[in-house]
C-alpha cells in the first residue's frame, strides 16, 4: 500500500484558490485504482476513485470525457495537473463542478512508488471474488 497526502489547491469560483489535503491511497489488492480523499480543516469534502493509468496519462496530455477530466497545466513557475470533477445537477440544470490543481512532481512521485508496489502491466484481479461479490449482490 502506498499513502501520500498532497497540499493542492481548491479552485473555488471567482474567489481564486485555497488549499485543501489531497489523500492520496494505492492498494495492490485494488491495481487499476487511486483513491483520492480532499480535506480541509479535518473535514472530508470528497473522495474520489480515480484510474490509475488516467492520472498518469493527465499529467503529459487532456485525458477524461465523464465525470472526471485531467490535464496538465502550467502556472509559469511550475507544471501541474489539473482535475475537474462533476457531481450531480443542481436545480437550475447545471451540475456541480470542482477543479482541483495539483503539483505534478508530486503526483508523479506518488505513481512512481505505486509502480513499485505493482508495475504498470502486470495488475492482476481476483475474478472468482469479484464474480462472488457481484452473484451475492454486493
Amino acid at each position: 500500500m502506498v499513502h501520500r497526502t498532497l497540499v493542492t489547491q481548491l479552485e473555488a469560483g471567482g474567489t481564486g484558490r485555497f488549499p485543501v489535503l489531497a489523500h492520496m491511497t494505492y492498494d495492490a489488492d485494488d491495481p487499476f485504482a487511486v483513491t483520492v480523499v480532499f480535506s480541509h480543516d479535518g473535514r472530508v469534502l470528497a473522495r474520489w476513485r480515480l484510474d490509475r493509468q488516467m492520472l498518469a496519462d493527465g499529467i503529459r496530455r487532456p485525458v477524461g470525457e465523464g465525470d472526471v477530466r485531467m490535464r496538465p497545466q502550467s502556472t509559469g513557475q511550475w507544471e501541474e495537473l489539473r482535475l475537474e470533477f462533476f457531481g450531480d445537477s443542481h436545480a437550475d440544470g447545471e451540475r456541480h463542478h470542482a477543479v482541483v490543481l495539483a503539483w505534478a512532481p508530486a503526483v508523479v512521485s506518488f505513481l512512481d512508488e505505486t509502480y513499485e508496489v505493482v508495475r504498470p502491466g502486470h495488475e492482476e484481479v481476483c475474478l472468482d471474488g469479484f464474480l462472488a461479490e457481484v452473484i451475492a449482490g454486493g
